[in-house]
Order: C-alpha cells, then sequence, then structure tokens
C-alpha cells in the first residue's frame, strides 16, 4: 500500500472541524430535511464532477460488479443518515444530536464483526456499555424535557447506525477503487436517492430564500468537500473504527457553536452523558491496539 503524502490523522481532523458545521448549517436552512440533504449532495456532485470527468471518468471501467454494488448501497445509506439526522435537529438540541450521531465506534464494532469478523475483546465491550450508558442518560433527560426531543434523539441513533454502515461499506470499496471515483459514485447514488423521496414525500424543490442557497453550498462545500471526502481519502489507510472515534470530537465544535447562534445551553444530563459517552470511546481508543499498530507499520 502507497505511503500518503499527508498523515492520515491530519486529514482526519481537518475533516472533523469541518463537519462540525454540518448540524449548524442545516438549522439555519427553512427547507424540509430531505431537501436540504438532496441538495447538499447535488452540489457536492456537481462541484466535483468537472474534475473526475477530466483526470477519472476512465476507472469507472476497471471498477467490478462488487465495487458497484457496495458504492450505491453506501450512497443510499448515507442519504437516509442525512435524512433522519437533519430530521433529528428539528426536535433535539445540537449537542443531543451530534454526541449521539457520532456513536459511531459502538456500531461499527458490530459492523466489522459481523462482516469483517473482526474479535471483540473484553475490554472493547466494557468501553462501549459505559459509551452506551452515557447516550442513554442523554436520552432519558431529553425525555424527561419533552417526548420530541426524545424522539429526535432516537432518529439521530439512527442515523449514526446508517453512517456506520456507509463507511464500512466504502472501507471495503476504497481499496480498490481512488477518491474521486468512489466519492462521485457514491454522492451520485445518494443524490438520486434523495431526488426520489423527495418525490415520494411530495416535498418541494423550490423556490427557496436567497440565504438557504447559500447555506445548501456550504454544506457541499465544507461538511462533504471538505469533511466527508478526507474521511473517505482516509480509509484507503485506517480502519473505519479509527475515523469513527475521531468523529466523536463534532459535538464538541457544533455545541460551542451552538451556543453562541442559537443560544442553545446544555442542560445536566447532557454535560453528563456526553462527558460518559467521550470517556467509554476514550477507553475504545486506548484498547484497540489494532489502530496503534497500524500507525506504526504504515508511518
Amino acid at each position: 500500500m502507497d505511503r500518503p503524502k499527508i498523515h492520515p490523522l491530519i486529514a482526519i481532523l481537518i475533516g472533523v472541524i469541518s463537519v462540525s458545521t454540518s448540524a449548524i448549517l442545516v438549522k439555519l436552512v427553512e427547507a424540509d430535511s430531505g431537501v436540504i440533504a438532496f441538495y447538499r449532495m447535488l452540489f457536492s456532485v456537481l462541484l466535483m464532477a468537472p474534475t473526475f470527468l477530466m483526470y477519472y471518468r476512465k476507472e469507472l471501467i476497471d471498477i467490478e460488479k462488487k465495487d458497484w454494488i457496495f458504492s450505491i448501497i453506501a450512497g443510499i445509506f448515507l442519504a437516509f443518515h442525512f435524512i433522519l439526522w437533519f430530521e433529528s435537529l428539528r426536535y433535539t438540541s445540537v449537542a443531543s444530536s451530534t454526541v449521539l450521531v457520532t456513536l459511531q465506534p459502538l456500531f461499527a464494532i458490530i459492523g466489522t464483526f459481523v462482516f469483517f469478523k473482526e474479535p471483540i475483546a473484553f475490554k472493547t465491550v466494557f468501553s462501549g456499555i459505559i459509551a452506551i450508558a452515557g447516550s442513554v442518560l442523554i436520552s432519558w433527560g431529553d425525555f424527561k424535557v419533552g417526548g420530541l426531543a426524545f424522539y429526535g434523539d432516537m432518529l439521530a441513533l439512527i442515523a449514526c447506525a446508517l453512517v456506520t454502515g456507509y463507511m464500512l461499506f466504502g472501507q471495503e470499496v476504497r481499496k480498490r477503487v481512488s477518491l474521486t471515483t468512489y466519492t462521485i459514485i457514491v454522492y451520485t447514488a445518494s443524490t438520486i436517492t434523495l431526488f426520489f423521496y423527495i418525490l415520494f414525500k411530495g416535498e418541494s424543490f423550490g423556490p427557496y430564500p436567497t440565504m438557504d442557497w447559500i447555506w445548501f453550498l456550504l454544506l457541499a462545500i465544507v461538511p462533504n468537500l471538505l469533511g466527508h471526502n478526507l474521511f473517505n481519502w482516509a480509509l484507503k489507510w485506517v480502519s473505519a473504527n479509527v475515523i469513527s472515534i475521531a468523529i466523536l470530537f463534532e459535538p464538541v465544535g457544533a455545541s460551542i457553536l451552538a451556543y453562541f447562534i442559537f443560544n442553545e445551553h446544555l442542560v445536566t444530563t447532557q454535560v453528563i452523558g456526553g462527558v460518559i459517552v467521550i470517556v467509554g470511546i476514550t477507553l475504545f481508543v486506548i484498547d484497540e491496539s489494532k489502530i496503534k499498530k497500524l500507525f506504526q507499520k504504515n508511518y
């Protein structure tokens, strides 16, 4: 495997900072969740298209049937991840939603065990239980605040499972397909899925206020092209678990932005639950010896 020009951890760090803006931009838009997701993906495809057509389009000929199927499935997973996560932000706070949707390591543990037969150590299970306890505390606190907040939390958890599936399928494909080609296929599949979803739901493609179009474009540029694209690039050298763990820090940046932009204050259960989640996932990182071996071997 080729040695990357920059350390994947640097790319992942930039990606985390970029995706931290996603929840904020979504809450600023007045359109329906499916529409927000559609334009985010459509603009991403349009922005990437010139580069793809100029330098990478010939790669489509060499892609195996299995990789086409996995890429399309990943795109569908990503589409419904965005729909459910964006919808969750209408019912619960940025802090709760982003903490719960970034519980990806727990779903990644299950996914890698089921699909790739990676063994699960006892300490990993223990750290997962701690993180789950933190998420339960967040959700329980939101349930006491109101049923709608709890409903938003559940949507965020399902969105978390979907994005983990998207990354696990991507991890397999990225071993053989270039970043640009893989991403354009996945984003196109996601865009088509969202297009038919909007038609099925009877939502409107427009018109929308000028500021909404600006937010749509920024969602494509910052969280997608700088965020998810960097994660996809890193998947060639690191496990989906590594990226899932790094994304855990997204709620920190998102919560800070939400405090200043929307005046969202954290309640006690959110703070305690969030800390417990971070502790649980941190224990997972410490106990994941494969990650250390991976970095020692390749860098």
